[in-house]
């Protein structure tokens, strides 16, 4: 049986096209997630280090938002495919391929990491050490913004995503993995996306101290 990695790898490398013209232009129509992608973008500038990384980076929209909003943002995704559209799409933009749990950044070197629906395919008992590379990468001081499906039970739930399965998560039982890897979550934002799946979406927005 393949690692839930390659799965997701190869259901997204099947998947590009509709991908990218389902999702490039979709925060025009989600207020919520791009002003919390804004706030996170700000705070990250205040740090005076602009370095960031848009890990799940897709077909690189985000990636190219945080670029606009004053970052020295690059993009890093597990599907070659959707590493390849970025590419194409933003060329004077960085992307490569990686894992989110063995990031080629170095130590202490970013000022903000943003998450963006990209930590919802790891299984929950794999997700501390996801976590723990992503704290690996941030200054002191630097920012993480997950966002994710939220469940109003008590444990995270699998459910068939359109690409791959995936989980949703209580927010307190998320935001209790961000402080055992070492972060701070100092803001919150749940809304309803009237999602026939029934989940909120959920914001996190977490300070390395």
């Amino acid at each position: 049986m393949m690692e839930h990695q390659d799965e997701t790898r190869t259901a997204y490398d099947g998947v590009v096209e509709l991908y990218a013209s389902m999702f490039a232009n979709r925060l025009e129509t989600q207020p919520f997630s791009r002003n919390m992608i804004g706030t996170f973008a700000e705070l990250v500038r205040g740090t005076g280090n602009p370095r960031a990384a848009d890990v799940g980076c897709g077909p690189g929209h985000l990636t190219a938002m945080l670029h606009d909003l004053g970052l020295d943002a690059f993009g890093l995704d597990l599907s070659p495919g959707m590493v390849d559209h970025a590419r194409r799409a933003h060329p004077a933009l960085r992307f490569d391929e990686a894992r989110m749990e063995a990031l080629p950044v170095e130590d202490c070197a970013l000022g903000g990491v943003l998450a963006h629906y990209s930590m919802i395919h790891t299984p929950p008992g794999e997700l501390p050490a996801l976590l723990a590379e992503q704290v690996r990468v941030l200054a002191p001081g630097g920012l993480l913004l997950v966002s994710f499906f939220a469940t109003d039970g008590p444990e995270p739930v699998r459910f068939d995503h359109k690409v791959t399965p995936a989980y949703s998560w209580p927010v307190d039982r998320f935001a209790e993995l961000l402080a055992g890897a070492g972060l701070v979550t100092f803001a919150r934002l749940l809304h309803d996306p009237a999602s026939e799946r029934g989940f909120l979406d959920a914001h996190l927005l977490a300070r390395l101290p």
